[in-house]
């Protein structure tokens, strides 16, 4: 058989494994999870058979996301016994559909990873055919028709693999075995499932179908959740969660080694993983997440390598190796900093804030010196007013959100004491919260720049911003998460005996952030005002690509007064100068032309695998990377100029400009430092 003709190669019999069923304690977790769902979530979802087909089709799309296990004859079966049911079997607490649904999938599973070892060995690669394969078929094409057109497939997907793996570096013999040991390690995964791994799989299909923030954690997951949430592990410095079969970056932790490397982004695909500097680097495709947890893991000042594929790329490949340094999340590395830049002649302080951070035991014990947000901003603030600058520039990028009383009372700073978001619970309650202790320290020339992977409290804040009319907005529409989670644990109401094992934790969706203005910032994030495009792929990061994120909705006006630093015509006139001097700024226009390029191929359903165009893309890809990237990719180290911040302090001089036409009035009200000196001891 050769690598261009498609033929069923018909799976060697052998002993399946043993079907997996529900424990026990899997059937009375299940019974407590809908209460706690239908009682206490956020949404009021109707039960009715239009929740069992939304339960069944994520189910589908979350273990096979891309169409390469089911053909339609399985689908149509089981849409036919378990698609109306699941909501009946959701009340009721019985998970027996979505395990029958999953030993389906391990039974395909088996045969797909018995194909490509075979496959593997006895054919011969012709990377000359103008084949392609489609790698997002979940939107775009239907089930295979059968087995053998599903086996077309999967031959398609070897050929893709081998390519990916050759244009990451491998050689000849050694992708050969590096994809035979990949494709039988994973056999053995698929052999070694046990119950938790249906239950844990199914059940994310039914709280996800409230929305993507509520997850169930069985006892082994949430004693992973707890480890990263302290911070405190020795590792990389990143939460990961599992999408499909991938193991995805979900947050990159200021002040830990991979934030520090500056090489692995949000939304980045882990598919190995490699110890040291030589390492054999593994496989982890379809391990679950713990495992992969601890092979990241390690003692501090060792290496981990990892194999990524990009989210920048659309997870497209080639895949990235990222080499990080294990150690603790160091504090100091993710405070507020600043720098001074000149931009014609004018002096412009940049605030980079990655977290808003809270030591929140130090201020429950009312210590002097805890670390804060707010005490570290106060402090640049005092720094830049000594160094006279003429306007600030605060940095959101990649600001994942934090402390949500650190968001307020920074906020105050900029706009002095008064609403700053307003938080709607699952009963309709509503409370406005404030900031009540700080003044206005700073009234000058102000520029938030945020980007895609701005999140949480830097929406709070940005959102404050504009809607007070404080500041300009630069950059790209922020995150869209709005909401607000609560970590309980599953408890039986009552017991009769003890040391019973426990049944898992659920972080559930309880409320709602509504801007000042009453408009949330869920899922459609906050909109800048100037847009200054990155590279972030908008496809893959943020609240909308969630099929069941809550919609954006509207709420009263809180009772707020703007302060009108930055009018809409200031906005409009802002708009034009920078679209003029963009339009001769050959720099830029080169940007521009670069990102469509990699939108153009981020885009593309269907990936080449003609070797002589899959490395025209790989090297395409590469280069804008090289070009517009904020670190060398060979080194990891950032480049010494921001492009975005160039060309968001040339908004800020024209800013500065217009302000000063307006008045002549000092930047900051008083200085920062007077307000520290006026501070009780152990107050903010």
């Amino acid at each position: 058989m050769s690598w261009g003709q498609s033929q069923a190669v018909p799976a060697k019999a052998a002993a399946p494994p043993a079907l997996l069923a529900p424990t026990p304690e899997q059937m009375e977790a299940s019974r407590h999870l809908a209460q706690y769902l239908i009682q206490n979530h956020y949404r009021k979802v109707p039960l009715n058979d239009s929740l069992s087909q939304q339960i069944f089709d994520r189910f589908l799309d979350n273990i096979d996301n891309n169409r390469s296990y089911f053909t339609a004859s399985d689908v149509e079966r089981l849409r036919k016994e378990y698609g109306n049911r699941l909501d009946d079997d959701f009340i009721t607490g019985n998970p027996e559909g979505g395990f029958a649904i999953y030993n389906q999938f391990l039974k395909r599973a088996r045969q797909k990873m018995a194909f490509m070892m075979k496959a593997l060995k006895t054919s011969t690669f012709d990377f000359t055919k103008p084949e392609t394969l489609e790698l997002e078929r979940s939107k775009t094409a239907p089930w295979s028709v059968d087995l053998a057109a599903l086996q077309d497939q999967w031959r398609k997907e070897l050929k893709y693999q081998y390519l990916n793996m050759k244009f990451t570096g491998e050689k000849g013999k050694s992708i050969k075995s590096a994809l035979e040991k990949s494709f039988r390690n994973r056999l053995n995964l698929f052999n070694q499932q046990k119950p938790e791994d249906a239950f844990v799989a199914y059940m994310n299909a039914v709280t996800t179908s409230f929305d993507p923030h509520t997850d169930y954690f069985s006892p082994d997951m949430y004693e992973n959740f707890q480890i990263d949430m302290s911070r405190s592990l020795e590792g990389i410095g990143a939460k990961l969660q599992m999408e499909n079969e991938y193991t995805v970056v979900n947050e990159i932790i200021p002040g830990g080694p991979a934030f520090k490397g500056n090489q692995l982004k949000k939304g980045d695909q882990i598919i190995g993983v490699g110890q040291g500097e030589n390492g054999e680097i593994i496989d982890v495709v379809g391990w679950r997440i713990n495992d992969v947890v601890k092979k990241i893991r390690g003692p501090k000042g060792t290496v981990v390598r990892l194999k990524v594929l990009p989210a920048s790329q659309a997870n497209k490949g080639p895949a990235r190796i990222i080499r990080i340094v294990r150690a603790k999340v160091d504090l100091q590395e993710q405070a507020a900093q600043k720098k001074i830049i000149i931009e014609k002649g004018k002096k412009i302080g940049v605030i980079v804030l990655p977290s808003f951070y809270l030591d929140f035991e130090g201020e429950r014990q009312n210590k002097t010196n805890y670390t804060s947000t707010t005490r570290d901003v106060i402090k640049i603030l005092n720094e830049l007013n000594a160094a006279k600058v003429d306007g600030i520039i605060l940095d959101l990028r990649d600001n994942g959100g934090g402390s949500l009383e650190e968001a307020v009372n920074v906020t105050g700073l900029f706009v002095g004491q008064g609403p700053v978001v307003q938080v709607s619970n699952a009963l309709g309650g509503k409370m406005v919260l404030k900031d009540e202790e700080y003044p206005a320290l700073y009234t000058g020339p102000l520029v938030v720049l945020v980007n895609r992977y701005s999140a949480s409290a830097s929406e709070i804040f940005a959102a404050a911003i504009q809607d007070y009319g404080r500041g300009v907005i630069v950059g790209d529409r922020t995150f869209g998460k709005g909401t607000v989670q609560s970590i309980v644990s599953i408890k039986r109401p009552f017991s009769m005996f003890t040391n019973q094992p426990d049944l898992g934790q659920l972080k559930l969706t309880v409320a709602k952030f509504y801007r000042i203005s009453g408009g949330s910032t869920q899922h459609i994030g906050v909109l800048p005002d100037i847009v200054l495009p990155s590279m972030i792929d908008p496809e893959v990061v943020g609240e909308d690509t969630y099929t069941s994120s809550l919609p954006w909705t509207t709420i009263s006006r809180a009772d707020y007064t703007p302060v009108g630093s930055v009018s809409r015509a200031d906005i409009s006139m802002l708009k034009s100068e920078f679209k003029a001097r963009a339009a001769k700024d050959s720099q830029y226009q080169a940007y521009l032309a670069d990102l469509a390029t990699l939108n153009r191929i981020r885009n593309k359903k269907s990936v080449s695998l003609q070797e002589k165009n899959f490395e025209t893309e790989s090297k395409t890809l590469k280069q804008i990377q090289d070009r517009w990237g904020d670190e060398n990719l060979e080194t990891g180290k950032k480049k010494k100029t921001d492009f975005i911040i160039q060309e968001t302090a040339g908004i800020m001089d024209d800013l500065i400009d217009l302000k000063a036409q307006e008045t002549d009035a000092p930047m900051l009200q008083k200085p920062a430092a007077q307000l520290i000196k006026a501070m009780p001891l152990g107050k903010k």
